[in-house]
């Protein structure tokens, strides 16, 4: 089955584009377009979307706030499951888009990402995985972190619930890590450290490890500039 995919944009040029490019693939759909937040909200009550590629500043109603309610579970077509939401900007480190990551958004890349990649991503996405980098992902939260709200503790009780080995593996994830260079760090498989991720979302019951690396800032596991704590 096609991935279905809405184009939420105030730029009909860009949406012309980006849809040119989609509909070209064998396996995507465009089924639905919105000019603002507030539009997307109402097609998305009646139309089946698996991924919604989401721009940030629009009028009526921003890209942050219609993501938060649409991963929030009430804003899409009866027997649907939530959409998966993929955000568009313009400006790289954009605070919008921060955001929109921690409203639930899926991934985070720039309009002007070669045709290839935001293939690659919006498949990923559909499939549940994160598409934000692990250097972007470091380089936002190093500039953001600041403005999270922090329990002022530097381990939760949420972090209890992992092992000793899993709190060093979320660690250098919240530091920008990809799996690849953790497997090096700590002269574990690639394939170890994957499952240790798994089992770091399942414990924490969080959608994937860009929530998880906000998870470790706003506990402060990890403070901004990508260190430890304590």
């Amino acid at each position: 089955m096609a991935i279905r995919v809405m184009l939420v944009d105030d730029q009909m040029l860009l949406r012309t584009g980006f849809r040119m490019v989609l509909q070209a693939q064998p396996d995507m759909e465009v089924v639905a377009e919105a000019g603002d937040g507030a539009e997307a909200l109402d097609v998305l009550r009646r139309s089946e979307v698996d991924v919604v590629l989401m721009d940030v500043r629009m009028p009526k109603l921003d890209g942050v706030e219609a993501t938060r309610r649409i991963c929030g579970g009430a804003e899409h077509a009866a027997g649907t499951g939530n959409p998966k939401v993929l955000i568009l900007t313009t400006f790289d480190l954009d605070e919008y888009a921060f955001a929109a990551l921690k409203a639930g958004a899926s991934g985070f890349m720039l309009k002007d990402v070669p045709p290839a990649e935001l293939l690659a991503a919006i498949r990923a996405v559909h499939s549940g995985d994160a598409v934000v980098a692990p250097s972007t992902t470091r380089r936002l939260l190093d500039r953001f972190a600041p403005l999270l709200p922090h329990t002022g503790e530097p381990v939760s009780a949420e972090l209890g619930r992992l092992t000793e080995r899993e709190r060093e593996v979320l660690l250098l994830v919240a530091q920008g890590l990809s799996n690849g260079e953790i497997a090096r760090r700590l002269v574990l498989s690639e394939a170890t450290v994957k499952t240790h991720v798994g089992r770091i979302l399942t414990k924490l019951e969080l959608r994937d490890r860009v929530q998880a690396v906000v998870l470790a800032y706003e506990t402060g596991l990890v403070r901004a500039g990508g260190g430890a704590v304590g």
